[in-house]
């Protein structure tokens, strides 16, 4: 091992061994939220107009972000109702080939229809003429998941003992292609709302910047930790994301009691902890955002 090596392993277990200096530490932090208020306090009434401008980009991803859960309900919903219709030829074992198909991966369920039974529901219905049974067995394969309907419908049809089977092709492409358009759009203004807030905030910091330049100099001079100077910065960006976010929270509840009404008309189970994921999400966003908009301010316009 050499002689640095040594240094360094024992200047580490000193430092180890020194006892820290709490009253210190809590000073430091003192001072650091002193400093953040200041500088909200600096900035004046513009607080205001970028607290309620972030509350409405807020509001506006997080109303698309509860209809994107709740519309994600109504397709599992929807999907879980499709069922392929497999039509058994006549001289194939309807339950041989049911069991076939219960073993495919995908496949929840598999309800056997006789064809005595389509046959009694149909003269029920309708006025048919007295003639023998001209109806197959019916299967019904129920699917775990709306976008697996394809798979397993293409590998039912090899079986032998199918002759015909389909399902409503044209309502799953278009609940997929419909949830596809509407995950995009999410992704975009999550994007469009990073862009926004982190404009704001690095607009803002900037004066902040300004208005301490002479201030932030002398604290270099005096040799000031960096890290001092950037934390107050980073957390009053990170204030406003968390202050834009608490206040989207009214409109938001607003939006999640319209959807559950929705939810409750057309009888669909509303997602569970889906108002909770949306707030946790938020102020996620607001609040890395906000904090991610100083620091990107900090390096652009304070060469600490």
């Amino acid at each position: 091992m050499s002689e640095e090596s040594t240094k360094a392993i024992i200047k580490k277990k000193v430092k180890a061994h020194i006892p820290k200096d709490w009253l210190k530490e809590l000073r430091i932090i003192y001072r650091i939220s002193l400093e953040t208020i200041y500088g909200i306090k600096r900035t004046g009434w513009i607080n205001i107009a970028i607290i309620t401008t972030m509350a409405a980009i807020l509001t506006i991803f997080g109303s698309l972000f509860r209809f994107t859960i709740s519309l994600n309900s109504f397709v599992h919903e929807l999907g879980n109702a499709l069922e392929i219709s497999v039509y058994i030829k006549s001289d194939a074992k309807t339950e041989t080939v049911a069991q076939e198909i219960r073993g495919l991966e995908h496949v929840e369920r598999v309800k056997i229809i006789p064809k005595e039974k389509s046959w009694a529901d149909l003269k029920r219905e309708f006025d048919v003429p007295n003639m023998d049974n001209p109806l197959p067995d019916t299967l019904h394969v129920k699917v775990d998941k709306p976008e697996n309907i394809t798979t397993v419908f293409n590998k039912i049809k090899t079986y032998n003992g199918v002759e015909d089977l389909n399902y409503a092709q044209d309502i799953a492409k278009k609940m997929q292609m419909f949830n596809n358009v509407v995950h995009t759009i999410t992704v975009l203004v999550v994007i469009l709302t990073a862009v926004l807030t982190i404009t704001i905030i690095n607009n803002t910091i900037q004066l902040v910047i300004q208005s301490r330049k002479e201030e932030i100099e002398i604290m270099r001079l005096m040799g000031v930790s960096n890290w001092y100077i950037k934390i107050p910065l980073i957390l009053q960006g990170a204030i406003y994301g968390f202050l834009g976010a608490l206040i989207s929270l009214l409109p938001l509840n607003a939006v999640h009691n319209g959807l559950l009404k929705v939810h409750e008309f057309f009888m669909v189970p509303a997602p569970v902890l889906a108002n909770n994921t949306v707030i946790l999400v938020l102020f996620i966003i607001a609040v890395g955002f906000g904090a991610g908009g100083s620091l990107l301010s900090i390096k652009k316009h304070l060469q600490v």
